[in-house]
């Protein structure tokens, strides 16, 4: 097999399966995020009234007129964002690490499939138990350990997938990020409709179950149809062609022979070029090559999540007044708006790609990143005690938003398509693992931070 005759990508097949792929990533875990209120209505209410009866254009900001809440139910509601956020950023930290050095021992099929079908299990379990009576306690533990299985099986998968593009072209790790963000998209006008429709917190709660369900499934489908298609065949016979020269110098090295040198080999080394390595780099030597990356990566994330949702989600509308846009101020300003710059950041990435992965600027621009942190602070987060309003209007709260979202889209998708390009074909997915590890590192680090920047306020 040659690069001479590689096969093109026809329909775009490979390309329309890895942003399927990269959409049921996120969507089912998104959609779990939107079912916020649905969670705490569920422990505020008393078993009988379970079910949910609270309308979801009132619930998204307080239950209209609900049953009187127990005081465990009431406690347990209170800390249900800390202790989700706990729960989700530990596995998805944990199991990311782990995948670096388990996707060289288990098969990528089993972490892949293993993984969709876990996660599919565990939202058609959750779909079933919206119409199930449970007290608070059980119904609150349960929920937890659906969100640490949730976030464990997806640092797995993602993990996995960006690994699987890295050995195709650069720009195939594109629709993966597209897709995720994509995803919020979906998730946001979702909540959105089901606000105008003034639909049951139950009733919207199961239908992003089972929208989640029906994405994962087709997620299954595009995987099982990856293999038969002759653009990926191709590139991952390559790795593997690689990998087995590789393995036959190796041999012939242990037995005191040197490999033959090809044709053109004689000439590179004459030029003064440095011959193969005799070892497989360690995942050490990898991390060297891609650190710069790792660390632009996990910066970019570690200030987007230190302000969103945890602090842009706090932030009030200074010209709603008593009419329905303080209903979607929220829902369209900050989650919409950062869903939607966010995939146009993710996208551009397919026809853009400045800087280079070499560049001094992509580090640059990533940590000039920091202002928003403190221009955010200083708009009308409510409520407040220590920084003064700078930014009442909407319009600059919106901006900030959009700004934020737009660089964070395109500034971590540089990172991750350039992070496998920096390494050999045969070393590509152990540099998508490690690049989505400090992906994952960054979303945990922004998670404490943004107590921080919340107290600061």
């Amino acid at each position: 097999m040659t690069t001479n005759h590689q096969p093109q990508d026809r329909y775009k097949a490979v390309w329309i399966i890895f942003f399927m792929l990269g959409l049921g990533t996120l969507l089912p875990w998104n959609f779990f995020m939107t079912a916020m209120q649905y969670f705490k209505d569920r422990l505020e209410r008393p078993q009988n009234a379970s079910l949910g009866t609270a309308p979801m254009a009132k619930g998204i900001q307080a239950s209209a007129m609900p049953p009187a809440p127990s005081s465990e139910g009431a406690s347990l509601s209170d800390i249900f964002n800390n202790v989700m956020t706990l729960c989700a950023m530990l596995p998805l930290l944990l199991f990311t690490c782990l995948n670096s050095f388990l996707h060289q021992k288990v098969p990528q099929t089993v972490r892949i499939l293993g993984s969709l079908v876990a996660i599919l299990l565990v939202f058609a379990m959750t779909a079933a138990l919206v119409k199930t009576p449970m007290d608070a306690l059980p119904f609150f533990v349960f929920t937890m350990i659906k969100i640490m299985l949730i976030n464990s099986f997806g640092a797995i998968l993602q993990g996995s997938l960006f690994g699987l593009a890295g050995l195709l072209p650069a720009n195939y790790t594109t629709p993966i990020m597209s897709g995720q963000g994509l995803a919020g998209f979906f998730a946001s006008m979702a909540m959105i409709c089901a606000i105008a429709s003034g639909s049951e917190l139950s009733e919207s709660a199961f239908g992003y179950f089972i929208t989640a369900c029906v994405v994962i499934i087709l997620s299954i489908i595009c995987y099982l149809v990856l293999p038969r298609l002759e653009f990926y065949r191709f590139y991952h016979q390559l790795k593997l062609e690689g990998s087995a020269e590789q393995d036959t110098k190796l041999g012939l090295i242990s037995k005191g022979e040197m490999p033959q040198a090809s044709k053109e080999e004689p000439r590179t080394l004459a030029q003064g070029s440095q011959p193969a390595p005799s070892s497989s780099p360690s995942m050490k030597a990898i991390l060297r090559k891609i650190s710069g990356l790792a660390f632009s990566v996990c910066f970019v994330f570690t200030v987007t999540i230190g302000v969103f949702p945890a602090v842009a989600s706090d932030v009030k509308s200074s010209i709603a007044g008593d009419t329905d846009w303080g209903k979607y101020f929220i829902p369209v300003s900050c989650f919409l708006t950062f869903n939607v710059f966010d995939w146009l950041g993710r996208t551009l990435t397919a026809v853009v790609t400045w800087p280079g992965k070499d560049s001094r600027w992509l580090p640059g621009l990533v940590v000039a990143r920091l202002v928003f942190v403190p221009l955010v602070l200083l708009c009308n987060v409510q409520p407040r005690y220590h920084l003064p309003v700078i930014f009442k209007h909407d319009a600059w709260f919106i901006f900030l938003v959009a700004a934020s979202a737009f660089s964070n889209g395109y500034l971590a998708s540089l990172c991750m398509c350039f992070g496998p390009r920096k390494v050999k074909p045969a070393e590509a997915e152990t540099a998508g693992a490690i690049m989505t590890f400090f992906l994952c590192l960054g979303l945990a680090l922004g998670a404490v931070f943004s107590f921080l920047f919340r107290a600061i306020v």
